[in-house]
């Protein structure tokens, strides 16, 4: 599997090693390695270099080395670089979707979608590299005049999930240069091949050597402290679980660093009376299924009207019975395994816990023998309000339904909740749609829609999900420091 004259799945992409540091792929410093397994079959993959604080460190040496350069560089000139990425990524997008399969064992289908998805990003800010603004006028009371720029933020360090290994990376990788900014990036233990493959793309596209550097590590805490200490690096950019969040976000306070946090979701989907059932299963197909449901936006519990219950729970438990469970690259498969045994046995454990306080399993996929963390497409009915299936992120392909009858307390259910990620409204009524979607406690909200991601779109959320957008216009200016100048002069 190569991708731009790299070996995916040798020793090292182009050299010694895994870390890219400086416009070099290095070993970690320690000669430290960490086993790669594939979650479908459970081989080894291969080992990959674990970078450590030592190689943190030179990471921000070679970053803060490559800053001045870049910030000078002129913004059509960044604009083209990340649009020649976009069109590279878009060449391989089948080498990368393969990719991603292996590492992350996503369906072959899903991760095609995701490559597409990620690549959109570099196109996206690279139309908004040329547009960072800046103002010139009088100051109101006479005298002088205000001048406002905005200047790149600094040093950037981000830390990406395993559940889109290229979507999360690129999000953030590609705002980030377009307002100017060097970039650290941390890619999950689980998924690193990926991390590295876009890291090779956007060399070839012409980032300059140090601007980017990638540090493949399973000993995150040692890499993540080392970035956070350091007073050069002024931004950081987390997608990750609520509870690691709380901890990052306490190391970053001690040197002020600007955040952005995407965090944990419980997303509800509600299917009120007047919905139109088949356009709702399809959209809970897309909103559950999408990524074998380990999605931060996934649907994660279900409030159908009792009125259109039966009607739903037939048709969308008939769906989920048909879903093909098996690795990702096989012929018709549209969810693989789950990303590790871990995340397996969590989900048992809320279904049982589920079915033991009065749930019934309504419809059931199967799954393939032999090895890998597969879990079947699961729909449960009459889910109690104190299971906890409704109050911790399943990150699964398991639909927990119940009903309801009257809008006020379906909101109040629904909003029962730390997170405020993602909702989704289904109904004919585009008045009531709205109404519910604006209570409704969440960063975003499909309406009608099973589908919400979008990179000219803001993404994050409310509560404990998280702080700050990416993408849209937000996605920039969180790299981006606003100056105000009191200009004066005599004619």
């Amino acid at each position: 599997m190569t991708l731009a004259g790299i070996d995916l799945l040798a020793k090292a992409p182009l050299g010694d090693g895994d870390v890219l540091l400086g416009g070099r792929w290095l070993p970690a410093a320690d000669g430290r390695t960490y086993s790669l397994h594939n979650p479908a079959t459970g081989d080894l993959i291969r080992e990959v270099s674990s970078a450590g604080e030592q190689d943190a460190r030179a990471a921000i040496e070679a970053a803060q080395s490559a800053a001045a350069e870049w910030r000078a560089t002129p913004p059509r000139r960044r604009s083209e670089i990340l649009h020649d990425t976009f069109v590279s990524m878009r060449t391989h997008q089948d080498t990368l979707a393969r990719l991603i399969v292996l590492e992350n064992g996503k369906a072959l289908r899903d991760a095609v979608a995701e490559v597409g998805y990620a690549a959109e990003f570099f196109r996206w800010f690279a139309e908004e590299a040329v547009r960072i603004g800046s103002s010139f006028g009088d100051a109101p009371g006479g005298g002088f005049r205000h001048v406002v720029r905005r200047h790149p933020v600094g040093v950037t360090a981000f830390v990406t999930p395993w559940n889109f290994p290229a979507a999360m990376a690129t999000r953030k990788i590609a705002p980030a240069l377009a307002a100017g900014c060097p970039v650290l990036l941390k890619p999950a233990p689980e998924t690193p091949l990926t991390a590295l493959a876009v890291a090779a793309l956007l060399a070839e596209a012409g980032v300059p050597a140090g601007l980017v550097n990638v540090l493949p590590t399973d000993r995150a805490p040692e890499v993540v402290s080392a970035w956070l200490g350091d007073e050069r690096v002024r931004k950081f950019s987390f997608t990750g679980s609520t509870a690691t969040g709380k901890r990052l976000l306490q190391q970053a306070a001690a040197n002020v660093v600007n955040v952005t946090m995407e965090l944990g979701g419980n997303a509800p989907f509600v299917v009120c009376a007047d919905a139109d059932v088949d356009a709702a299963v399809r959209g809970a197909m897309d909103a559950k299924m999408r990524g074998g449901g380990e999605v931060c936006i996934a649907a994660n519990r279900f409030y159908v009207h009792a009125d259109v219950a039966a009607e739903f729970t037939e048709k969308f438990g008939a769906a989920m019975s048909a879903v093909r469970t098996g690795p990702g690259l096989e012929e018709g498969v549209t969810l693989g395994p789950m990303i590790n045994r871990a995340a397996v046995d969590k989900i048992r454990t809320l279904v049982d816990d589920a079915v033991h306080r009065g749930a019934v399993i309504a419809a059931q996929g199967t799954v393939p023998d032999g090895p890998g963390h597969f879990h079947p497409a699961t729909v449960l009915v009459d889910v109690p309000d104190d299971a906890r299936i409704l109050h911790e992120e399943v990150f699964g392909p398991v639909a927990p339904i119940s009903t309801f009858t009257d809008e006020e307390e379906m909101l109040t259910r629904a909003n029962a909740t730390v997170h405020g990620l993602a909702s989704y409204v289904y109904s004919r009524d585009v008045g009531r749609a709205l109404r519910i979607a604006e209570r409704l406690e969440a960063g975003m909200v499909g309406v009608n829609r099973g589908l919400l991601s979008d990179p000219a779109a803001p993404f994050g959320g409310v509560k404990q999900s998280g702080l700050g957008r990416e993408g849209g216009r937000e996605g920039i200016e969180a790299f981006l420091e606003t100056q105000y100048i009191a200009l004066d002069w005599t004619d």
